[in-house]
C-alpha cells in the first residue's frame, strides 16, 4: 500500500481521531436497509445492505439479500463499530463508485439493540463468521468478498486460518484492516498512557452498560460489582468476554482468539493491512512475511494510524484505504 499520511496529521494518534471525529463528515451518507438474521441458537443478527438506487451507485443492485451476479463486499465491523461507523461509510462510498452490492455486518449487540443470549461477540468468534458467510453465499450467487475492520479483521483472519483450503468455496478473498492478529500485545498496549485515558476509556463507556444489559438478561452470569471496578480491556475480558464466552481467563481468551499464529494455513487469497504507527497496535507484533502463508499479503505502511488513512488538505478524506483495500479484491475477481 503505497500511503502516506500529510503533514497536517503528523502522529499516529491524529490520524487515528481526526478521520473518526472530522474527515467523516465529508463522506457521503449512505442509506442503508437493515435485515434481521435469526442464528442457529435463537438469537439474531442485524445486517445493513447498501440501497443501490442513489447517485453514483452504478448499476441497479440488490436491495436485500437476493441473487445477484454482480460482487458482494461484506464487512465485518471493529470493536463497538456498526454500519454507521467511518470505515463503514467510506466502504460504501467505495461500492458505490464501482458498482458492488455491500452489507455491513451488525456482530451481536452492536446494530443498536441488545442481543437476547448470554453472550455477545468476540474477537476470535470464527464460528459465527463461518456461520453469516455461508448465509451470504446461500443469498448471493456473484462473487463474495469480505474485509473484516481491526476487531472484525482478527476474527476474519482467525476464520480464515481455520478453515484453510475451504474457505474459497465460500469466498473469493478476504482483507483485515488494522486487525490485531496479537491480541495480548494489542490489549496491554492499550490499556497505557494515553491509550488507556482515551480509547479505552471511549469502549468502556458503551461496552460496560451492554453487559450490564446481558446481567438484567440472564441473573448471574458474571460479577456484576467487579465488572463495575474493570478499568481497562483486560479486566473487562477477565470479567466478561472470557467467561461468557467459554474461556478461563483473559489469557487463554487472547491466545486463543489471535489470528497470527494461524496465518501460516491461510488458503485463500487475504490482505492484512497495518500502519506501523497504529497507536494500539505495537509494530513489533506484525506478522512477518516468514510467519504467514504465501497466500497471505502484507501491506505496512509507516503512517496511517488505527483505521484512519486519511488523505488531502483539510480536513481530509477517507477514501484512500477503501481504494487501496477494495482494488486489491476486486482484481482477485477480475
Amino acid at each position: 500500500m503505497n500511503y502516506r499520511a500529510p503533514r497536517w496529521l503528523p502522529s499516529g494518534n491524529l490520524q487515528t481521531i481526526w478521520p473518526a471525529l472530522v474527515a467523516r463528515r465529508v463522506l457521503p451518507s449512505p442509506v442503508f436497509r437493515r435485515e434481521r438474521w435469526s442464528t442457529p441458537d435463537a438469537d439474531f443478527i442485524d445486517i445493513d445492505w447498501l440501497l443501490s438506487d442513489q447517485p453514483g451507485c452504478g448499476p441497479r443492485l440488490p436491495d436485500g439479500p437476493k441473487p445477484a451476479t454482480a460482487p458482494l463486499l461484506v464487512l465485518f465491523h471493529g470493536l463497538e463499530g456498526s454500519s454507521s461507523s467511518h470505515y463503514a461509510q467510506a466502504f460504501a462510498g467505495f461500492c458505490q463508485q464501482h458498482g458492488l452490492a455491500y452489507a455491513v455486518v451488525h456482530f451481536r449487540g452492536c446494530s443498536g439493540e441488545l442481543n437476547l443470549g448470554p453472550r455477545a461477540y468476540h474477537s476470535g468468534d470464527f464460528e459465527e463468521v463461518d456461520w453469516i458467510l455461508r448465509r451470504f453465499r446461500q443469498v448471493h450467487t456473484g462473487p463474495l468478498l469480505a474485509v473484516g475492520i481491526s476487531l472484525g479483521g482478527n476474527a476474519l483472519l482467525r476464520w480464515a486460518g481455520e478453515m484453510g483450503n475451504a474457505a474459497a468455496s465460500l469466498v473469493a478473498a478476504v482483507a483485515a484492516v488494522c486487525a490485531p492478529v496479537d491480541l495480548s500485545a494489542s490489549g496491554h498496549a492499550i490499556g497505557r498512557g494515553f491509550n488507556r485515558l482515551v480509547y479505552t476509556r471511549m469502549f468502556l463507556s458503551t461496552m460496560k452498560p451492554k453487559a450490564f444489559g446481558k446481567l438484567a438478561q440472564h441473573p448471574g452470569l458474571f460479577d456484576q460489582v467487579a465488572l463495575q471496578a474493570a478499568r481497562d480491556l483486560y479486566e473487562f475480558d477477565e470479567v466478561f468476554t472470557a467467561p461468557v464466552h467459554g474461556f478461563k481467563n483473559t489469557r487463554e481468551y487472547w491466545a486463543s482468539a489471535s489470528a497470527k499464529p494461524h496465518l501460516s494455513r491461510v488458503a485463500v487469497p487475504a490482505l492484512v493491512v497495518n500502519a506501523r504507527n497504529d497507536p494500539f497496535i505495537p509494530a513489533s507484533s506484525l506478522p512477518r512475511r516468514d510467519q504467514v502463508s504465501a497466500s497471505v499479503a502484507l501491506w505496512q505502511p509507516a503512517t496511517g494510524g488505527h483505521v484512519g488513512f486519511p488523505q488531502g488538505l483539510p480536513p481530509g478524506h477517507l477514501m484512500a484505504m477503501p481504494a487501496a483495500v477494495g482494488g486489491w479484491l476486486l482484481e482477485r475477481v477480475a
